[in-house]
């Protein structure tokens, strides 16, 4: 089995890890039959002990986390972790929450788990806070006239014990929404962009050493981008009425191109090229140092500007799939409100669909983690998701230096070992969190 992190490109070692801790074992597993099979790898420690008895399910709604570290760091820390990759990454929302159900059940009935905990890292969380939601609950709070998608599934799912959402993003349709470029005029060309929207541009506010784009850009730009978004939905939308009636090019879907919209990073656009949004919490949390020591206050973002680059006239930058795919995956509607500030998003309608994760976690109920990393703007959705959750026991804190997967984020420390090993930092408090409550 090759032992490389895919998402954050660190070596594992043959001990399944990065770093030091009890030895460990790694199984290939698949879970389910058919088309719908869960492909993962189950990492456990090789002598059984207390923390054994909770497994963790580490899976992302559209990548492959079978070798994702914090499964092997877990692992190391006495846990088991099931690390994997949902049946159809391109399909739709219904089959991916299914797929995870199989995988509870799985971990549910495995020789000495008592308890099961899901782990959402990025997108990651939009699934697991959707899944916990609708096993909770049932479907039918994503079955109301206000929904853009209804829930379909029909069986019961077994709810999971706890559940951390580390470094989660605002949710897939959210990100869709951040990804959407308003300089497109012609929906399904990426060829004829309107300049007024151009993100390279000096009189905006472009600077290869970071840029810092006007007021009136940054107004100008999210009201056409919420503009574009909300006719992206509605047409979407619109299609899905003319398939349900019989008049749609298939029998079952259709294909449904976004020029511009794929959310992957290099195509999320402000915020990680000007800095100054998404730069702080509006409250103050507990925030934890590379001593482990641990301060309260408002928590400020540490990342450096990214360039900007013209990538919507690619077709790696469209966002490729089909109608019903899109609208229970991608869709999410933008309010009159919509802005992105310097200490949060506003003008999101998080409840009016499940890819929101701020919006699912009003429907939880078990403890809760949130953990954000400060080398990364997408650590600022843990305040949104936190200020939502309905769990009487829910924690937040943010690690001081962690990029987006954990790991110290290259390029902020200004004198070496500055923020020490936060990733270590943050597989400890996660470890830690789980032991008070689970074990």
């Amino acid at each position: 089995m090759l032992k490389m992190n895919h998402v954050t490109g660190c070596p594992l070692r043959a001990d399944g890890g990065y770093s030091k801790g009890l030895p460990i074992k790694d199984t290939y597993v698949q879970i389910g039959d058919g088309m719908r099979r869960v492909h993962g790898v189950l990492y456990e420690p090789v002598k059984f002990m207390a923390e054994s008895r909770v497994g963790v399910i580490i899976l992302h709604s559209d990548d492959d986390y079978s070798t994702f570290a914090i499964g092997p760091e877990l692992a190391k820390r006495g846990f088991c972790a099931l690390c994997g990759q949902v049946s159809d990454a391109e399909g739709g929302f219904d089959k991916k929450i299914l797929d995870l159900g199989d995988t509870v059940n799985f971990l549910k009935k495995y020789e000495g788990i008592h308890k099961v905990i899901l782990m959402g890292h990025s997108g990651g969380a939009t699934l697991m806070s959707a899944y916990q939601s609708i096993a909770e609950n049932g479907a039918s709070v994503y079955q109301e006239a206000r929904c853009l998608c209804r829930c379909t599934i029909s069986e019961s799912l077994t709810p999971a014990d706890g559940v951390m959402l580390l470094d989660s993003n605002w949710g897939n349709g959210s990100m869709t929404l951040l990804s959407m470029d308003p300089a497109v005029v012609e929906e399904g060309n990426g060829m004829k962009l309107d300049p007024e929207f151009d993100l390279l541009s000096e009189k905006n506010g472009y600077s290869p050493e970071g840029c810092h784009y006007t007021e009136a850009f940054l107004k100008k730009y999210c009201e056409a981008q919420a503009r574009r978004n909300n006719a992206v939905v509605k047409k979407a939308l619109d299609r899905l009425t003319a398939l349900e009636k019989g008049h749609g090019l298939f029998l079952d879907d259709e294909p449904f191109i976004v020029a511009g919209g794929a959310q992957f990073a290099p195509c999320n656009k402000l915020l990680p090229q000007d800095v100054r949004l998404a730069a702080h919490t509006k409250k103050a949390y507990d925030l934890m140092h590379a001593d482990k020591t641990v301060t309260k206050e408002i928590v400020h973002c540490l990342r450096k500007s990214r360039p900007a680059r013209r990538s919507t006239s690619l077709l790696e930058s469209c966002l490729i799939t089909t109608v019903r795919s899109f609208l229970s995956n991608r869709a999410v509607m933008a309010a009159g409100n919509y802005l992105i500030q310097e200490d949060g998003i506003e003008g999101i309608q998080w409840n009016d669909t499940y890819n929101c994760t701020p919006g699912n976690v009003r429907n939880i109920s078990v403890p809760m983690l949130l953990m954000g990393m400060t080398g990364s703007y997408e650590y600022l959705a843990s305040e949104i998701i936190y200020e939502n959750a309905s769990s009487e026991d829910k924690t937040i804190c943010f690690s001081e230096g962690s990029g987006h997967n954990f790991f110290l984020q290259n390029g902020i420390e200004t004198v070496p070992g500055q923020y020490g090993d936060p990733a270590k930092n943050v597989f400890d408090k996660a470890a830690d969190w789980m032991r008070e409550r689970f074990i």
